[in-house]
Formats: C-alpha cells, sequence, structure tokens
C-alpha cells in the first residue's frame, strides 16, 4: 500500500475517532425516537382509514365506495409529500438536519392532534372531509422532511463499517411506529364497547400523541448537528439552490432512488394498511388483525437490524435484492394463506412477509440512497427519490389493490402481478447503482 494511500486511511480514521461514542448514541437515540412518532402519527391515519374514517367522513349507501374514498385521502398524502421533501430538505441542506427535524415534528404532531379533535361528517357535514384531508395533506408535507433528516441524523454520525446498521434504526422507525399504534387501538377496542370506540374511542391516539411529540422534541434537542453538515458549514460549499444542482447533476441517482422506493412502499402499504381491510373482508375480527400486524412489527423491529448489519459485512445491493426476490417467490403464498381464513395461517402470511422479507431491503433503502449523493445536496437528493417513489406507488397502493379486486371479482391474482412488477422496477435499479458500503461517505 502507498504512503498516501496510508495516509488517507489514517485520516479517515481519524474523522472517525473525532465523534464521541456517547454523541453518536444521542443521535441514534433521537434519530430512532423521532422517526417511530412521525411514522405513528402518519400510520395512525391509515389504520383508522380501513377501520373508521370510511363510516364517520365519507358516509355512502355503497360500503365500497366510502372504504375507497377513505383510502383515496390516505393516497392522497403521498402525492404532497415529494414537496415536503423539497421544501424541507432545502432548509436541512442549507441550514442544519436538527433545525428541520424540529419544524418536521411539531408540523406533524398538531396536525395529528387536530385529526383527534376534527367532528365527523354528522356533525358538521361536507366540511368534516375537508378539513380531515388537509390535515392529512400537513402531514404529508411534514413526513416528507423528516424523513431524510431522520435518516441523515443517524447515518452521518455513523461508524464507515457500521453505517448499514446505523441506517437501519431510524428506519425501524416505521415498524415500531405501527406497532405503537396497533397497540394502543388494540387496548382502546378491548377496554370499551364498540359503540364507545366508533363515537369517540378512536379519537383518544390522535389527541395523546402530543405526549409523544413532546417527549421527541426534547431528546432530539440534546443531538448536535451531524459532522457531514458541520464540515459543509466549516468550508461554506453548501448549494446556494440543492433541487436545482440535484437535478442538473445528480438526476440519475434520483431516478435509482425512485426505483429503489418502489418495492418497499408498495410492500409494506400492502402489510400495514391494504391487509388490514383484506382481512376484515374475510371475516376476521378487528381486534385479531390488529395483533397479528401489531406483532409482526415487533418481529421486523430485530430483523431489520440483522439486515442492516449484514449489509455492514456483504453489501446493500446483495441483501436488498436477495430480500426483493424473496418477496416475488412469497407474494403467492401470502395471499393463499390469508384466504385459508385462519388466524395461524395468517399470522404466518404477515410474519414472513412483513417481518422477515421486507425487513431485509426496508432496512437498506435510508443508508443505500444516503449514499448516493455528496452531503452538500444529500437530503435534497434522497428525500426527492424516496418521496417521489412513495406517492408513484406506496400511497395509491390500497387503493389500487382493493379496485383490482374489486374489477376482478375477489381475485387476487392482479394484485400478485402488479407487486412483482414493482419488485422488478427495484431489483433493476439497484441493480445499477453503486455499492458504496464500507467507502467513505463524504469523499
Amino acid at each position: 500500500m502507498s504512503s498516501s494511500s496510508l495516509n488517507h486511511t489514517a485520516t479517515m480514521a481519524d474523522k472517525e475517532t473525532m465523534v464521541p461514542d456517547a454523541e453518536r448514541r444521542r443521535a441514534l437515540i433521537g434519530s430512532a425516537v423521532g422517526s417511530t412518532i412521525e411514522w405513528y402519527d402518519y400510520f395512525l391515519y391509515g389504520t383508522m382509514s380501513s377501520i373508521i374514517f370510511a363510516k364517520q367522513f365519507f358516509p355512502s349507501d355503497n360500503a365500497l365506495v366510502s372504504q375507497m374514498l377513505s383510502l383515496a385521502t390516505f393516497a392522497l398524502a403521498f402525492l404532497i409529500r415529494p414537496i415536503g421533501g423539497v421544501i424541507f430538505s432545502h432548509i436541512g441542506d442549507r441550514i442544519g438536519r436538527k433545525k428541520t427535524l424540529a419544524m418536521t415534528l411539531s408540523m406533524m404532531g398538531l396536525s395529528t392532534v387536530l385529526m383527534g379533535l376534527l367532528p365527523n361528517y354528522a356533525q358538521i357535514g361536507i366540511l368534516a372531509p375537508i378539513l380531515l384531508t388537509v390535515l392529512r395533506l400537513l402531514q404529508g408535507l411534514a413526513l416528507g422532511g423528516e424523513w431524510g433528516g431522520g435518516v441523515l441524523l443517524a447515518v452521518e454520525y455513523s461508524p464507515r463499517k457500521r453505517r448499514g446498521f446505523y441506517g437501519a434504526v431510524p428506519q425501524t422507525g416505521a415498524v415500531l411506529g405501527l406497532a405503537l399504534g396497533n397497540i394502543i387501538t388494540s387496548l382502546l377496542s378491548a377496554s370499551m364497547s364498540e359503540e364507545a370506540f366508533l363515537s369517540w374511542g378512536w379519537r383518544i391516539p390522535f389527541v395523546g400523541s402530543i405526549v409523544l411529540v413532546m417527549v421527541g422534541m426534547w431528546i432530539r434537542n440534546a443531538v448536535g448537528e451531524t459532522p457531514s453538515f458541520k464540515k459543509i458549514q466549516a468550508s461554506r460549499s453548501s448549494a446556494p439552490i440543492p433541487i436545482k444542482q440535484t437535478l442538473q447533476f445528480h438526476w440519475r441517482e434520483v431516478l435509482i432512488a425512485i426505483g429503489a422506493k418502489v418495492v418497499e412502499t408498495s410492500t409494506f402499504f400492502l402489510y400495514a394498511t391494504f391487509t388490514i381491510s383484506y382481512m376484515m373482508d374475510h371475516g376476521f375480527a378487528r381486534a385479531t388483525i390488529l395483533n397479528i400486524v401489531l406483532i409482526c412489527a415487533l418481529i421486523a423491529f430485530p430483523c431489520m437490524l440483522f439486515f442492516g448489519h449484514l449489509s455492514d459485512k456483504i453489501g446493500r445491493k446483495k441483501v436488498f435484492i436477495g430480500g426483493s426476490i424473496a418477496f416475488m417467490l412469497w407474494i403467492f403464498p401470502y395471499f393463499w394463506l390469508l384466504d385459508q381464513k385462519s388466524v395461524w395461517a395468517a399470522a404466518l402470511a404477515v410474519g414472513v412477509g412483513l417481518g422477515i422479507i421486507w425487513s431485509s431491503y426496508g432496512a437498506m433503502i435510508g443508508t443505500l440512497l444516503a449514499e448516493a449523493f455528496p452531503p452538500d445536496i444529500r437530503y435534497t437528493g434522497m428525500s426527492l427519490g424516496y418521496q417521489i417513489g412513495a406517492a408513484l406507488v406506496g400511497g395509491p397502493m390500497p387503493l389500487i389493490a382493493t379496485a383490482l379486486i374489486a374489477y376482478y371479482s375477489g381475485s387476487y391474482v392482479p394484485v400478485v402481478i402488479f407487486l412483482v412488477l414493482c419488485a422488478l422496477v427495484s431489483i433493476v435499479a439497484v441493480g445499477v447503482a453503486r455499492d458504496r458500503s464500507g467507502l467513505p461517505l463524504d469523499e
């Protein structure tokens, strides 16, 4: 090895040791807690859109029409997420990750609390679904900016050889937020009558999120700016207009990010949202469904950490593509098991699908995208690709699946074909990407 190579390696090692371990841990905890709270607020709407909002905010003589209107508002927020990504990532690349995350967490919390206080259609008529939709759009704006900052809080603080593991931690916020929402909803369902839950009990998880937001703000306040952003500030090398530079010089990476997101987002909302309504239509009790999704989400937590660690050993691309192929092999058995109308069969279907297979590429997406962009436009580039991918496929997925099954007389085969195509898109996108596992993040 040449002396210049040795010097470069030593320099990188010195930069890593400059960040105290205690500071890394605070950043990792702040990233995980904030991400969990944001996703809890966001997914709570998805859960309630399947069991509450159709009847209370979108009443109709046709139950299918009510359900699809409710799912449409769920999908609508995904269309606004790229806008939130552009707005808040501009702030994040120009002013800092920490300040941006405070803004997004506050916006998400306020929107969620107001949902819990909103009168329904019977009380204020057409104004109810309009206001609910506006609040949902605000949630979309907030999450559009939160995700990238939350991932960067972990990845930009990470040691080079553990970047995959660190990047997986904020991604676990998705399953932990989903689990937290299901725990609270299940406890409320079990502790009160059906009438009470449908009347006012469903509001408690929304209003109570204010406590979680305050805790998240307190924890994140103890975390400083990331080392990568501090370097940008010190060298005064921030991009004047990050979105312009991203689209002009890094459009290929944005397209790869969009493609990579397709399988992750479509399959997550298959498990987290569409499966709830699908199982209810097949005679499963609401509490049973929520408990199955809850347990499987908790299974996903250690699996995501494992796959993050594995990617540090064998590379991100191998883990991501391997998981995508496994999904294509599992999707037919998944629906077949659900159609057996057995609790154990359904638990096996969701457990393998969400708990294990989704975890493999779900754990990768944050680190994979962060490594694709330079630090001065990293927040913007990864957020843009991620949120556009979510808007194209993730949000509409429950609506698309519901419409396909209704059009094809209850057959799930068209849904399977749609999801297999999503997986193929992501395999191609990640296949042409450069694997930067183990390489310096900012050089």
